[in-house]
């Protein structure tokens, strides 16, 4: 992985590409590389480092051909090097190949290929599947050769060879011989094609087609598409044709510029007060006193029989499952389990039919998550995703859910879709709740805290100013705790989690009265301890905690109230946040934190929207 671009059309291949590549520098990454078809040759260029280095280089070269593909790439197997950048070549440079995921044997094959001659020039999985398809071109039969279809050869060696592959891939491959043609194909790693006017567009998701595009066309997994010019053709791994759906691309071009702020992460962590409207909007029913949604599949009488939930996601939105464990339980009396889903997909965990599972996800496409769904539906579990990306794979698969209608979030550090995540949790308690026992006052009253919600994100981003001078005061410490309680326990977490990834501080998470089982002994003058500690019911439990911490000389930066007096006694920063009920709070706290975090990261001079060894959307293992 990381991301993948391709373009077929009349104008110039490398211009388009370069640009895609740019638009995907949010995936994360390492190394880049475009390769084109011009006057019966492969031009291959390919860097280490970021795009700006792929772009150097392309100054000083012609790229001229209409044909090209291009990659950043995420160094899964070999260092980031320009060798180990995609796109790799096959045979005496007949083809050239990017991909994305995991070839779990390209060992097995690499060591057949070898004895057939074959040489390899760097350390990937992607070589090898340059090389078998080269392999499997160049053996292709003559009745194949003969054929009126003059992609039969083509088709017929990417069928060969994608049968022989285990693992996970995106690919797209342009040919020597066969300069009029992308070739196309996925399995568990998501691939798009944009719909042009004599131009068509190939991406691994939709950022580089806006503007480009309204038209869409998703690859579902074992599906090959043979792109042209004019034509799109999908066929299937195993079998024939098989027709394709154009949809419309819901996504504006606007959506991926700044606007005027220095970095991504910090203007989706301000668009938050919108995301979060966006998130409740036409989900609210007062007259019913519940939410509402349309997505779900599953009637109110089969909804009122889910006697277990299980939520399954990764990093971000496992906090955010958290979040929604506490609230389902709190107000539906539900019981929850919460899964890593790259545990929840090897574990065989007793489920009755009467579970339910939801499957949390900013992009849609995280592998783990998609294993886990895919195992939950193969038990006959019903499934439901919470998801951003209308089209993913999760939001196909699953047999109903929910859009969090947060926009493209291109930061790595997710921010808006954490917040937005929460929100449709707080939803489904509400929705859940008014199924079973909550009376129709109490679900008024949430839906009336709901409404509030927004401007209160407002206000707590006014903190923006005063958490950036508490950050250049603790920018230099290499070690932070984070603790809170009952709902802001999973707000301690994912503070953390957003220093550890932007800063490359070490940062841990715990409920604050954990701390004293251990984590205490870190304590110095040197380890900010930062609480969330608004009113709530354990409010004078975690203010023992604070003394605890204050009598080891441990610095204290907190979370509190506006109308908070008692902390400031104790704690050396104090960061004031309008009150919300307790179900709430970690969506509001969540955004100082965040704050927090950026400027650390900016103070320690750290490319906050590409954090180093980070992808957005993780499709291996």
């Amino acid at each position: 992985m990381c991301g993948i671009v391709g373009y077929i059309g009349q104008g110039q291949a490398a211009e388009f590409l370069l640009d895609g590549l740019r638009r995907l520098e949010y995936r994360g990454y390492d190394s880049s590389g475009i390769a084109t078809v011009e006057d019966g040759e492969l031009d291959v260029a390919k860097a280490a480092g970021r795009v700006e280095e792929l772009a150097a280089l392309l100054k000083m070269r012609h790229h001229n051909g209409s044909v090209g593909i291009g990659h950043t790439r995420w160094a899964t197997h070999g260092p980031a090097t320009d060798i180990n950048a995609h796109p790799h070549l096959g045979g005496d440079q007949i083809l050239a190949l990017v991909h994305n995921g995991v070839i779990e044997n390209f060992r097995a094959i690499k060591d057949r290929l070898i004895d057939k001659g074959y040489e390899f020039q760097s350390a990937t999985d992607t070589e090898v599947v340059a090389q078998l398809l080269a392999y499997e071109l160049e053996k292709v039969s003559d009745e194949t050769l003969d054929s009126e279809d003059p992609l039969a050869p083509v088709i017929q060696a990417v069928q060969k060879s994608l049968a022989k592959l285990r693992g996970t891939y995106g690919l797209a491959v342009i040919f020597r011989d066969w300069p009029h043609v992308i070739v196309a194909a996925r399995l568990g790693s998501p691939l798009v094609i944009g719909v042009g006017e004599g131009e068509n567009f190939i991406a691994s998701d939709s950022s580089p087609l806006a503007g480009r595009t309204k038209k869409i066309v998703y690859l579902a997994d074992n599906e090959i598409a043979l792109v042209t010019t004019d034509t799109i053709r999908v066929i299937h791994r195993d079998s024939g044709d098989v027709a394709h759906d154009v949809q419309t691309l819901d996504i504006d071009a606007t959506e991926v510029d700044l606007n005027g702020f220095p970095h991504y992460m910090l203007k989706e962590i301000y668009e938050q007060p919108e995301t979060v409207r966006n998130a409740m909007r036409g989900r609210l029913d007062k007259d019913s006193a519940t939410a509402v949604f349309g997505g779900l599949n599953l009637t109110p009488n089969q909804l009122q029989s889910v006697k277990r939930m299980v939520l399954t996601a990764c990093g971000t939105s496992w906090h955010a499952a958290l979040v929604g464990e506490y609230m389902i339980e709190t107000l539906a009396r539900i019981p929850v389990e919460v899964e890593y889903a790259s545990e929840l997909r090897y574990r065989n965990p007793p489920l009755d039919d009467q579970t339910l599972l939801f499957a949390l996800t900013q992009s849609g496409e995280t592998i783990d998550t998609l294993a886990a769904l895919r195992e939950m539906k193969r038990k006959g579990h019903p499934t439901m995703s919470i998801c951003n990306v209308v089209g993913s794979t999760i939001a196909r698969e699953a047999d109903g859910g929910i859009y969090l209608h947060a926009g493209q979030e291109i930061g790595v550090a997710s921010t808006k879709a954490f917040t937005a995540q929460c929100v449709v949790m707080s939803l489904l308690a509400l929705y859940f709740g008014r199924l079973h026992h909550l009376s129709y006052e109490s679900g008024l009253r949430i839906i009336e805290e709901l409404e509030r919600l927004p401007d209160q994100v407002e206000r707590a981003l006014e903190t923006n100013s005063h958490a950036r001078r508490i950050a250049e005061k603790y920018a230099n410490c290499n070690n932070f705790l984070y603790l809170g309680r009952q709902y802001n326990f999973p707000t301690a977490l994912e503070g953390a989690l957003k220093l550890k990834e932007i800063s490359y501080i070490h940062a841990e998470g715990y409920p604050a009265a954990e701390m004293k089982h251990g984590p205490i002994a870190l304590v110095d003058e040197n380890t900010p301890s930062v609480f969330i500690v608004p009113q709530g019911a354990v409010y004078d439990k975690v203010l023992a905690n604070i003394e605890e911490i204050k009598a080891r000389r441990g610095p204290v930066i907190a979370i509190v109230d506006d109308d908070d007096s008692r902390v400031a006694e104790l704690a050396d920063d104090v960061i004031h946040i309008p009150p919300v009920t307790d179900f709430l709070q970690p969506i509001v706290a969540s955004v100082p934190l965040q704050l927090l975090a950026y400027h650390i990261a900016i103070a320690r001079g750290c490319d906050v929207d590409k954090p180093r060894n980070l992808a957005k959307s993780v499709t291996v293992e």
